[in-house]
C-alpha cells in the first residue's frame, strides 16, 4: 500500500484586511528616502512628461528626475531661504520666491534668472503660474498681500489686501483664470476676482459657520470644477461649497494635529492630506471617508502626487523627502501587445506570421515565452511522446512518518518557519496514530522547549485549542515528576497556567456577556409583542 501524506487541514480564513481600495494605495512600495539639510517646504510635478518636480529646501530649489530620482539641476540663487517652487506646465520654467519678498522666474534647462518681481516687502510663501494663463503669476506673502502678476512686463496687475494677517496659501482656479482662493493665518478663507479686484467671498473666521475660533489656515484647494473648495485649520478639514454661497458642508477632524498639506490624484477622485501626526490619510471625495492610511518617519509639510498616479512624494520637517513608486502591471502591457499583434497579422490576411512563429508544431510540446528552458525538440515530429508521471517528493515530514520516527517527525515541525497549521496538523496525524506519546516521551530540556513554546503561543488560538489541550494534559502527565529541574521548563509551564486561567477568566466574561444581552433580547421582543 503506498502511503499518503499528512494532509493540511484547511482552515476558514479571516476576512480581507485590505479592500481594493487600500490594496490599490499598497502598491505605491519601493519608498526613496533622501536627506536635506533643512524642512522640505514644497514639492511640486511638471504636468509634462517626463514629470519632474521641484523640491525646495532651505536657499535651494532641486529638480529630480522620476525614474531615477536623482537631481537633474539645482537652482540656487537666492538670499536667503527658498519658497514654493513650482514649474509651469509647459516644464519650460519654474518660479520661486524667498524670505527676502523676491520673486523670481527661471529658465528651468539653463538656470538663468529670467525675470524679477520686488514689490513684496515680506517672506513670499507661495508662488504659482496659472494653470491657464501661463504668462501670470500668484504670489502670497506674510505681508498680508496677495498678487498676481504679469510675468512679460515684470509688475503686477492685481493686488489684494483684504487679509489682515499672513497669507500661507493660495490656488488659482483651473475652470476660470479670474478666481484667486486663498487662506490666511486671520483664520478665513477669501475668493478673490481678479476683474474687480475684490474679495467676493469670505469663509470662516471666529464665529462663522463652521467654525469654532481663530485657527490659523494652513492649506487651501480648489476642485477642477470650481464649485467646492478645501481649507485646513489646525487637524480639521472644511468642505465649502462655492456655488452656496461659501456654505461649509463638511468638516473632518481625523489627524490628530495639524494639517500642512492637501493634493489630489490626477482625475480629483481621491484627496490626500498630510500633518504634523507624521501621517497621510486618503480620502474618497464622493463621501468623504478615509481609504488608507500612510505613516511617514516626520511630520508631513508638503505632499504632491504625479500627474501619472505613479509617484507619491512628501516632505518632512527633518528634511527628509520620502517617494514612493507604483510600477504599472507589465502582465497586462505583454497582454495587449500580443493581442494587438494577432489582430493585426489577422486583419493583414498575414497568417503565417501567426503559424510560423507563435503555433508549435504537431508533436512539439507547448512552452511559455517568458520561460528561460525550452524543451528539448523531439527526434520525429510525427512521434509522440508519452509523459511519465514524476514521483511525489515527500517532505521531511512525511519520509520521518513513513520510516515510524515519531519524534524526529515531530522535531521537523517545531522549527520557526513552519506555519502552525503544518504543526498541528502533524499533531493530529500522531494522534490517529496512537504515537502522540512515543513522539513526546523521554526529550530533555532542549527538546522540550519548543513544544511548550508552541502550546503557549497557541493555546488560545480557536483553529488550535483543542489539540493544544491534549497536547497539555499529555505532557503535564509524562513531566510532572522531573518538574524543578529545568528553570526554563519550570517558566514555561507557569506561562502555560496563566495563558490557561485568563482564557478561562475570559471565557465566563463572554458567558455573562452573552446572558445579559439574551436577557435584552427577550425584553425588547416581549415589549414589541405587546404594542402589537
Amino acid at each position: 500500500m503506498d502511503y499518503h501524506p499528512v494532509v493540511l487541514k484547511q482552515h476558514p480564513r479571516a476576512g480581507k484586511k485590505h479592500n481594493p481600495e487600500s490594496r490599490y494605495w499598497r502598491r505605491f512600495k519601493h519608498p526613496v528616502f533622501v536627506k536635506e539639510y533643512a524642512p522640505v517646504t514644497s514639492i511640486h510635478f511638471s504636468h509634462t512628461k517626463p514629470h519632474r518636480y521641484a523640491v525646495t529646501a532651505a536657499t535651494r530649489v532641486q529638480i529630480y528626475a522620476p525614474r531615477t530620482q536623482r537631481i537633474t539641476k539645482t537652482i540656487s540663487r537666492f538670499k536667503d531661504v527658498a519658497r514654493s517652487g513650482c514649474i509651469r506646465d509647459d516644464g519650460k520654467l519654474i518660479v520661486a520666491g524667498d524670505d527676502t519678498g523676491l520673486i523670481q522666474v527661471f529658465d528651468i534647462n539653463s538656470r538663468a534668472i529670467l525675470r524679477t518681481l520686488d514689490e513684496h516687502k515680506q517672506p513670499v510663501h507661495v508662488t504659482r503660474f496659472s494653470p491657464s494663463n501661463q504668462t501670470n503669476i500668484l504670489s502670497c506673502s506674510d505681508d498680508t498681500t496677495v498678487k498676481l502678476w504679469d510675468v512679460p512686463s515684470q509688475s503686477s496687475i492685481t493686488t489684494f489686501t483684504s487679509h489682515t494677517d499672513y497669507v500661507r496659501s493660495g490656488v488659482v482656479s483651473h475652470s476660470n483664470s479670474n478666481l484667486i482662493l486663498t487662506g490666511s493665518y486671520d483664520s478665513t478663507v477669501r475668493l478673490f476676482d481678479s476683474r474687480t479686484g475684490q474679495c467676493e467671498m469670505l469663509m470662516g473666521g471666529s464665529g462663522s459657520a463652521g467654525t469654532s475660533s481663530a485657527v490659523p489656515v494652513e492649506q487651501v484647494l480648489m476642485f477642477p470644477s470650481g464649485s467646492v473648495a478645501l481649507s485646513s485649520a489646525g487637524p480639521i478639514l472644511r468642505v465649502w461649497d462655492l456655488v452656496a454661497g461659501g456654505r461649509c458642508i463638511r468638516a473632518l477632524s481625523n489627524h490628530q494635529k495639524t494639517v500642512t498639506a492637501l493634493a489630489f490624484d490626477s482625475n480629483a477622485g481621491r484627496l490626500l492630506t498630510g500633518g504634523l501626526d507624521q501621517l497621510v490619510k486618503v480620502y474618497d471625495v464622493s463621501t468623504y471617508r478615509v481609504v488608507h492610511t500612510m505613516r511617514y518617519p516626520a511630520s508631513v509639510l508638503c505632499l504632491a502626487i504625479s500627474p501619472d498616479d505613479t509617484h507619491i512624494a512628501a516632505g518632512m520637517s527633518d528634511g527628509t523627502l520620502s517617494v514612493r513608486r507604483r510600477d504599472p502591471k507589465a502582465s497586462l502591457t505583454s497582454v495587449a501587445a500580443d493581442t494587438l499583434t494577432s489582430a493585426d497579422a489577422l486583419r493583414s490576411g498575414n497568417y503565417e506570421s501567426l503559424l510560423g512563429g507563435t503555433l508549435p508544431r504537431l508533436g512539439e510540446p507547448r512552452y511559455r515565452r517568458d520561460t528561460k528552458v525550452k524543451p528539448k525538440p523531439n527526434d520525429d515530429i510525427n512521434e509522440f511522446r508519452v509523459e511519465s508521471r514524476r514521483k511525489k517528493r515527500l517532505r521531511d515530514y512525511d519520509r520521518l512518518l513513513k520510516s515510524f520516527k515519531y519524534g524526529a517527525a515531530l522535531d521537523s515541525v517545531l522549527r520557526k518557519q513552519i506555519p502552525p497549521t503544518t504543526t498541528f496538523s502533524l499533531i493530529q496525524e500522531l494522534i490517529h496514530r496512537d504515537g502522540l506519546r512515543s513522539a513526546l516521551a523521554g526529550r530533555d530540556d532542549v527538546l522540550l522547549e519548543p513544544v511548550l513554546r508552541l502550546l503557549v503561543k497557541h493555546l488560545t488560538d480557536p483553529r488550535f485549542g483543542e489539540i493544544s489541550c491534549n497536547v497539555g494534559r499529555i505532557l503535564i502527565d509524562m513531566y510532572t515528576p522531573v518538574l524543578g529541574q529545568s528553570p526554563l521548563i519550570d517558566l514555561l509551564f507557569v506561562q502555560l497556567r496563566k495563558k490557561i486561567n485568563a482564557e478561562l477568566r475570559f471565557q465566563k466574561e463572554l458567558a455573562s456577556i452573552r446572558g445579559a444581552l439574551d436577557m435584552i433580547f427577550l425584553s425588547a421582543s416581549v415589549a414589541s409583542a405587546s404594542v402589537s
